[in-house]
């Protein structure tokens, strides 16, 4: 038991429901996803700049993104708490173990989707409000209402809601949306795929047993692992033609083509020996893969701001 649990065991009967029912809507939000997105989002802001951004600037564009990505993922609870209940990853979450009602987090997810557009259209620009909230509602009414439970391109074109803190990113720096940025949002689009299907490779007997058709759950492991393969090398050779467009140097050259050749071989090994063990190792991967890609989006632009001064 950790020290943390060891103060909350000994708080009283009611504090404890007070902080249980705070947890539930702070899980609510998928906390994990959205570090993955903003991981995509303050890098972005460096390169758009072509060095520091206004630190304020930053801070509004986080938290506005971060409500925005909360509400839709609570939304999504409220939507997939029938199948949520039924799958192994997904029954400890808030809505499945009764901590908190689906009325009240649908109240939640309607709060702080409206907090995150007027916060975003007040303190950073209107252009940047639309694009997160053209991506909240693609990710709640496409991808959780109708893509998910019907398609097995699902995860393929529910990725376009995941890309968009690209585009929110560099537009919130500069009010416009432009070529590169664009391409940085479509390396996240692909890579969304091998990075959701080598997970779900693990729990495809949970989407059988609620009938959601993700990839591995409703054709070959040969199939799955084909594309996932595909769409790997596809995410690596775009992340490499960016380079001159990008005019990127050397830190996201070294990174970009290290990282990259990893995420091909973690891919290539799972084809190869198809195990969950693979399948996991090339899921975890694949978040290390895109981390260090955007952050060395960010380093370098900065390097080369500190270097030339432009």
């Amino acid at each position: 038991m950790t020290t943390i649990d060891t103060v909350v065991n000994s708080l009283p009967k009611s504090s404890k429901k007070y902080i249980s029912k705070i947890s539930g809507y702070v899980a609510l939000t998928k906390p994990r996803i959205i570090e993955l997105l903003l991981i995509t989002t303050v890098p972005v802001m460096f390169l758009a700049k072509r060095g520091v951004p206004d630190f304020v600037l930053i801070v509004w564009t986080v938290v506005g993104g971060t409500l925005s990505a909360g509400g839709a993922n609570s939304a999504n609870m409220v939507i997939d708490r029938d199948i949520d209940a039924k799958m192994n990853r997904t029954k400890s979450r808030p809505l499945v173990t009764g901590v908190i009602s689906w009325q009240g987090a649908l109240i939640f997810s309607i709060f702080i989707e409206i907090a995150a557009f007027l916060l975003l259209y007040l303190k950073v620009n209107l252009l940047s409000a639309i694009l997160a909230l053209s991506a909240a509602l693609f990710y709640v009414f496409i991808y959780t209402l109708f893509l998910k439970r019907n398609s097995v391109q699902n995860i393929v074109i529910g990725g376009a809601a995941g890309a968009m803190p690209v585009l929110i990113g560099w537009s919130a720096v500069t009010d416009r949306v432009s070529f590169v940025p664009v391409l940085l949002a479509v390396i996240v689009f692909l890579w969304t795929p091998p990075h959701f299907w080598a997970l779900a490779i693990k729990y495809k007997d949970d989407y059988s047993s609620v009938k959601v058709p993700m990839l591995p759950s409703v054709k070959t492991i040969n199939r799955t692992t084909n594309e996932i393969v595909a769409y790997t090398i596809l995410t690596t050779i775009l992340s490499w033609l960016l380079i001159p467009i990008a005019h990127f140097n050397l830190i996201y050259i070294t990174v970009s083509t290290l990282s990259g050749i990893g995420f091909i071989y973690f891919a290539i090994k799972l084809k190869i020996k198809p195990t969950t063990v693979a399948a996991l190792t090339l899921f975890k991967y694949s978040i290390t893969y895109l981390t260090l890609l955007f952050i060395s989006v960010g380093v370098d632009a900065l390097f080369v701001h500190r270097l030339t001064g432009i």
